[in-house]
This record gives C-alpha cells, sequence and structure tokens, in this order.
C-alpha cells in the first residue's frame, strides 16, 4: 500500500509545479533582439540608436540609452530627448523582468500605451511624457507596485483616469498633466500615502474637488489647474494637507467664500487660486501664511479691503490680485513685504493715493495699478526706488499733476503705461534715459507743449501712443532713428508743419496715425516704400498737401487707410488695387483725380469705403459686387458716369449707398430692394430716370431715401409706405405725377424731412402729411 502512495504523491507534487507560472527567463541576447526588432518597427530607423545592433552584442551594456545590472541584463532604458517616432506596439515588455527604468520623454511616439507595460514589476521610473500616446490609460499599470515616479505629462490620452493608479502605494510623483481626461471617479480611489508631487493640469476634469487627495497626507505640490473643476474647496484640505508647499488651482470653476482655515496651510510657499469664481473677502488669516512666496487670486471676485495683515509676508515675491471687485485704498503694509517683484492690483476699485511706503519696495520689476479709481499724484519719492521696474502700468486711472523727472532713474523699464488719466504738464525730457523702453503710451491725458527731442532716440521703442493730448510742435527728422517702431500713434493733438522725410526709414511700422492735427506739406515719397507691414495708415483731418506716396502700399499688407479732408491731389497708388486685405477706406473731401473704374480690386475684408467729395471720373466696377462684407459704400459728389451696375445689388451686407452728385444715368435697379440691411439710400443729383421701382419698399431697415433732383417719372409707390423706419425722404425736383399715396401718412417716423416738392404731382395731401 505504502508503495502505491509514494508514486501518485510524485505524480501530484509533478503536476502541482506545472500549475506554477514559468519565471521568464531573459538574456543579453534575448534582450538585445527585443530591442532591435522595436527598434526597426520604428521610421525612420533612427540614427541614435546606431550602437543597436548584433553584431555590437559585446557591447550591448554600452549601447546608446542602455544600463544593465551586474548580471549584463537591462536595468534602464532611458531615449529621453532622442526625438523618435514609432509606437509601443513591437516592444516586448516581458523580455525586460527586471527593468527598474524606462524613460521615452520628449519624442513623438503615439499610439496606445499597451497594456502588457504591466509586465514590468520591477519598474521604479516610468517617462512616457510629452509623446503624442492616445487612448485610456491602462488600468495594468496599476500592477506596477515598485513604481515610484509615473510621468504621462503632454500626450493625448482620454476617458477616466483608472482607479487602479491608486494602488501604485509606492509613488511619490505622479503627473498626468496636459492631457484630454475627463473623469476621475474619487471615490474608488484609495490615499496613496507616499504621494507628494501630483499634478493634472491642463486637462478637461469636471467635478467637485477629488475626494482622495484630501487623504494623500503627504502632498507638498498640488497642481489641478486648467481644468473645469467646480464647488468649495473641502475644509479637509486645510486640515490634512498640512504640508503643502505649492497648491494650484488656477482657472477652474471653484467658488464660494475662501475658508480662513487657509491658514493651517502653514508651509505654503505658492497658493495660486486665480481665474475661478471665489467671491467674498480675502480673508485676514492669509498673513499668518508665513512662508509664502506667491499669492495669486487674480480674476474671480473677491470684495472688500486688501487684507492689511498681507505685510506680514515678509518672503512674498509675487502678489496678484488683479481683476477682483476690491475696493477701498490700498493698505500701507503693503510696503512692509520688501521682496516683492511682481504687483498686480490691476482692474478693481481701488481709490486713494499711492502709499508713500511702496517705496520700500525697492525689488520690484513689474508693478500693475491700472484700471482703478486711483487719484493724487506721483510721487518722485516713490519713482526714486523703484529702479528695478521693467514695467510699469498706471493707465486708467484719476492720477493728476507731472511726470517726475526721476521716471528717467528708471533705466531697466521696458514697458511705461501711463495712459487714460489727468496727468498734465510736459514730458520730461528725462525719459530719454530709458534706453530699454520698448512701450511707451501716454494717451488720453493733458500733457502739452512739444515731445522732447529725446524721446526721438529711444531706438528700443516698438509702440509710441501719445494721441489725445495738447502736444504741439513739430516732428523733427530724428524720428528717422526709431527703426524698431511698428506702431506711431499721435492723433488728436495740435502738432503742426510738415512731417519729415526720415519717417521712410521706418522699416518696421504696421501702424502710423497722424489725423486731427494740423500738419501740412506732402507726405514723403517713398513713405511704405521700405515698410512691407505697414497695415494702418491715417493722415486724416489735416492740412496736407501733393499726391499720396506712390508706394505707400508696396508691401501689399494695407488694410486701414483713410486720409480723407486734407488737400490730397492726383490719382490714388496704384498698388491699392492688389491689397486684398483693405478692410476701411477713406479718400474723402480731397482734391483726388483720375479714373475711378479701375483703382480698386477685389478686397473680400473690405467694409467701408467712401471717396466722396473728390474729382474722380469713370463708372462704377461690377467688381465692387464681390467685396461682400461691405456696410458702406459712398462716392458722393464727384464726377462718375454710366448706369449703377447690378452687381452692387449683390452686396448683403450694405448699409449705406451713397451715390449723390454725379453724372449717373439709366434706372434704378429693381435687384436694390434685396439689400435687406440698406439703412441711408442717396442717389440724388444724377441724371436717373424711369420710375422708382416699387421694390424699394422691401427695404424694411431704411431709414434715409433721398432720390431728388433726377428725372423720375411716374406716381410715388405706394410700396415705401412699408419702409416703416423711414425717418427722411426726398423725392423732390424730379417729374413725379398722379397722387401722393395715403399710406404714406403711416409712416409715424417720418419726422425729419419730407419733400415732395418741383414735381407734378395732383390731388390732395394726405391729412397725416400736412403738419410737413
Amino acid at each position: 500500500m505504502k508503495s502505491i502512495k509514494k508514486p501518485l504523491f510524485v505524480l501530484f507534487h509533478f503536476l502541482m509545479l506545472c500549475l506554477l507560472p514559468l519565471k521568464i527567463t531573459s538574456s543579453p541576447r534575448t534582450q538585445a533582439e527585443a530591442l532591435i526588432k522595436w527598434k526597426n518597427s520604428l521610421s525612420p530607423l533612427p540614427l541614435p540608436l546606431a550602437s543597436w545592433s548584433l553584431s555590437n552584442l559585446n557591447n550591448f551594456c554600452n549601447w546608446t540609452a542602455i544600463a544593465c545590472h551586474t548580471i549584463g541584463t537591462v536595468s534602464e532604458i532611458n531615449l529621453s530627448g532622442t526625438y523618435l517616432t514609432g509606437s509601443l506596439a513591437h516592444f516586448d515588455f516581458s523580455s525586460f523582468p527586471d527593468l527598474t527604468r524606462l524613460d521615452l520623454n520628449s519624442n513623438k511616439f503615439s499610439g496606445s500605451i499597451p497594456p502588457a507595460i504591466g509586465n514590468l514589476s520591477k519598474l521604479a521610473h516610468l517617462d512616457l511624457g510629452t509623446n503624442s500616446f492616445e487612448d485610456e490609460i491602462p488600468s495594468e499599470i496599476g500592477q506596477l507596485m515598485e513604481l515610484q515616479y509615473l510621468s504621462l505629462f503632454s500626450n493625448s490620452l482620454n476617458g477616466t483616469i483608472p482607479n487602479q493608479l491608486s494602488n501604485l502605494q509606492k509613488v511619490w510623483y505622479l503627473d498626468l498633466g496636459a492631457n484630454y481626461f475627463s473623469s476621475l471617479d474619487s471615490s474608488k480611489f484609495s490615499s496613496m500615502p507616499s504621494l507628494t508631487h501630483l499634478s493634472l493640469i491642463f486637462n478637461s476634469l469636471q467635478s467637485e474637488f477629488p475626494e482622495f487627495i484630501t487623504h494623500c497626507r503627504n502632498l507638498t505640490h498640488l497642481d489641478l489647474s486648467f481644468n473645469s473643476l467646480t464647488g468649495l474647496i473641502p475644509e479637509s484640505v486645510f486640515t490634512n494637507l498640512d504640508k503643502l508647499e505649492c497648491f494650484n488651482l488656477t482657472s477652474n470653476q471653484f467658488q464660494g467664500p475662501l475658508s480662513p482655515s487657509i491658514s493651517k496651510l502653514s508651509k505654503l510657499k505658492e497658493l495660486r487660486l486665480g481665474n475661478n469664481h471665489f467671491a467674498g473677502p480675502i480673508p485676514q488669516e492669509m498673513g499668518l501664511i508665513s512662508e509664502l512666496r506667491i499669492l495669486e487670486l487674480y480674476n474671480s471676485s473677491f470684495q472688500g479691503k486688501i487684507p492689511s495683515s498681507i505685510g506680514r509676508l515678509k518672503k512674498l515675491e509675487k502678489l496678484d490680485l488683479h481683476t477682483n471687485f476690491l475696493s477701498f485704498s490700498i493698505p500701507p503694509e503693503l510696503g512692509l513685504c520688501t521682496n516683492l517683484t511682481y504687483l498686480a492690483l490691476a482692474g478693481n476699485s481701488l481709490t486713494g493715493a499711492l502709499p508713500l511706503s511702496l517705496s520700500n519696495l525697492t525689488k520690484l520689476t513689474d508693478l500693475g495699478f491700472s484700471e482703478n479709481l486711483l487719484s493724487g499724484y506721483i510721487s518722485p519719492y516713490l519713482i526714486a526706488n523703484w529702479t528695478d521696474l521693467i514695467s510699469l502700468q498706471l493707465q486708467h486711472n484719476n492720477l493728476t499733476g507731472n511726470i517726475p523727472a526721476e521716471i528717467g532713474l528708471l533705466k531697466k523699464l521696458n514697458i511705461l503705461f501711463l495712459y487714460k488719466n489727468c496727468l498734465s504738464g510736459s514730458i520730461p525730457p528725462e525719459i530719454g534715459n530709458l534706453k530699454d523702453l520698448t512701450e511707451l503710451d501716454l494717451s488720453e491725458n493733458q500733457f502739452r507743449g512739444p515731445i522732447p527731442l529725446t524721446v526721438w532716440n529711444l531706438k528700443k521703442l516698438k509702440t509710441l501712443y501719445l494721441f489725445y493730448n495738447n502736444f504741439s510742435g513739430t516732428l523733427p527728422p530724428e524720428i528717422g532713428n526709431m527703426t524698431s517702431l511698428t506702431t506711431f500713434d499721435i492723433n488728436t493733438n495740435q502738432l503742426y508743419g510738415q512731417l519729415p522725410e526720415t519717417i521712410a526709414q521706418l522699416y518696421n511700422l504696421t501702424t502710423f496715425s497722424v489725423f486731427s492735427n494740423n500738419f501740412s506739406g506732402s507726405i514723403s515719397s517713398d513713405f511704405g516704400k521700405y515698410s512691407p507691414s505697414l497695415s494702418y495708415v491715417s493722415f486724416s483731418d489735416n492740412s496736407f498737401s501733393g499726391e499720396l506716396p506712390p508706394e505707400l502700399c508696396s508691401g501689399l499688407a494695407l488694410e486701414n487707410i483713410t486720409v480723407d479732408y486734407n488737400h490730397f491731389t492726383g490719382s490714388l497708388p496704384e498698388c491699392l488695387r492688389n491689397c486684398a486685405k483693405l478692410s476701411r477706406v477713406r479718400f474723402d473731401g480731397n482734391q483726388f483725380t483720375g479714373y475711378i473704374t479701375n483703382a480698386f480690386g477685389v478686397h473680400p475684408n473690405l467694409d467701408f469705403l467712401t471717396l466722396s467729395d473728390n474729382q474722380f471720373v469713370g463708372q462704377l466696377s461690377p467688381e465692387w459686387g464681390e467685396c461682400g462684407n461691405l456696410t458702406n459704400l459712398e462716392m458722393g459728389r464727384n464726377r462718375i458716369s454710366g448706369k449703377i451696375p447690378v452687381e452692387l445689388a449683390k452686396l448683403p451686407q450694405l448699409h449705406v449707398l451713397s451715390l449723390s452728385s454725379n453724372h449717373l444715368s439709366g434706372e434704378i435697379l429693381i435687384e436694390l430692394g434685396n439689400l435687406s440691411l440698406l439703412y441711408k439710400l442717396n442717389l440724388s443729383r444724377n441724371d436717373l430716370t424711369g420710375e422708382i421701382p416699387r421694390s424699394l419698399g422691401n427695404l424694411s431697415e431704411l431709414q434715409v431715401l433721398d432720390l431728388s433732383e433726377n428725372k423720375f417719372t411716374g406716381n410715388i409707390p405706394k410700396e415705401l409706405s412699408n419702409c416703416e423706419k423711414l425717418m427722411s425722404l426726398d423725392l423732390s425736383n424730379n417729374n413725379l405725377s398722379g397722387e401722393i399715396p395715403p399710406e404714406l401718412g403711416n409712416l409715424i417716423s417720418l419726422q425729419y424731412l419730407l419733400d415732395l416738392s418741383s414735381n407734378s404731382l395732383s390731388g390732395t395731401i394726405p391729412q397725416n402729411l400736412q403738419s410737413f
């Protein structure tokens, strides 16, 4: 009996062994073959992996990106930043059972992450960031129990974040940011006690604050910014996550008041809560977070005072509270935050003067107090102590007084915005010391006197706005020194004289605006010739004369040109015809001559054109019908002849059509009745004949209709009574006959002008019109 049991026992033991999983064995050769097979699947064949060859097997552990254990098998694959293209579909994960590090960061891998990645049971470091992997995260990653570092940052992964990731109890670094994840089931996540760094930035997560995070008590870095998370910040965040040093919820939809318990996060160095829907006051307890370096609460709905307790934050380097509903004055205690380099309080309702205590902020590089209700003057004492400033923005307030001469001490300044205040006096010449200045805007103030010569030596200046002031004097030739200038706008001042020839040297110019001044003389014939990006030009409301520069638009970038109400003569520049981006054109009120027929081409973006009050001849071009965005077409008081082209009736956006005082002939197009948005039609003082089309009654938006001083015959169409918004109707000085339609008496808006005189009308005047 015993002899029978022994063989059975051996057989049973053998069968049990067969059921056990076989240990995967890998040799350097099998691993080399697996790597080469994967390499060959990449396209194009990667040059950085030239050492991956069986002929180089003896140096296997010296292959590019490979590190080995002492037994000669692969321990690490580090291909970070080698810009490889391909996928992981042909990567044999089972051949690398002892792999501890896989780093494919910053390549061009795409496709899915294979579930077989779960076979890398000893993996401690996995970085697949900055690639183009897609689909969902395989739940098998949750089997990598030795994993400590996991980054899938910046891919195209989507779907739900698998709760199996919370099985990775050794992970201290987890970055799933910059993907397309839409959800995570927080209730199925367990706490991750080793986690110190968690980033889910730039996804599409839609939920309340993920509850499992509040149980990850060792977190020091938490970034949930740029998602669509909603609701309140749970109190458990403040009580459980007391090791947090960086807390970022920027650009979500969190709401409600900010709890005073936030002071329990006493180790915080960075608190970024901007661009949410928080409301209520900023807690005074904020001043208890003594390690704080960065505090961002911008673009929310915080109200009330800026807490004076913020002055206790001696290590604070950045304070950004812009675009809220904060009011009252700026607390002088801010001057105690002497490490501040960035201070932004713009877009609130702050009042009062700039506290002199802010002069203590000698490290400031960026100061933004714009769009408030601040008043008083800019103290020289403040300016003199802000010598590290790169950007000073005080625009859109009620500041008064002069710009202090001490402004010249801010030699690092790139941006100086003081526009929309009540500043007065002259610009101090010391402003010319700001050699690094790239943007200067002093517009919409009460400055007077000449523009200092020193301004024209700011060779790095790209934008100069001085409009809506009372500057006087002339522009010197030195303006040609400002070769970096892209935008020059000095409109609405009292400047005079001739523009210097050197404006033609402004090679980078895109915008040149001098309208509403007292300039005279001709424009340099080379203006625009060397400025290929010139897109906006305005000479309007001056006393310029001579011809427009022939190469004004030679770069074909011109979009807006307004030269109305000057004394320009001659023909229009030929290059206009080829400026496909034209959107706004005003040549009215000059003495231009030449044929208008071919002066323009097809301009699909053109919405406003007026050529009135000139001496143009020729006929209207049918090409106007291809300018489908045209809203205003005004060519009155010229010498244009011929018929109105039917193509004008194909302009669906047309609001104003004014062709008065020309030599147009023929009949009014019936098709004009299709211009459903037209509110002004002026064809007066021409040689038009025939009957007034009944189709004009279809113009339901029409407010002004002037057909006077033509040769129209027939009856006044009763259909005009359908133009219920008509305010002015002038049909005088024609050959109209018959009775006045009584229906016109129903035009209750017709209160500005009704003139039917000098016709051959008969019958009685309708009772409702007798008051005219």
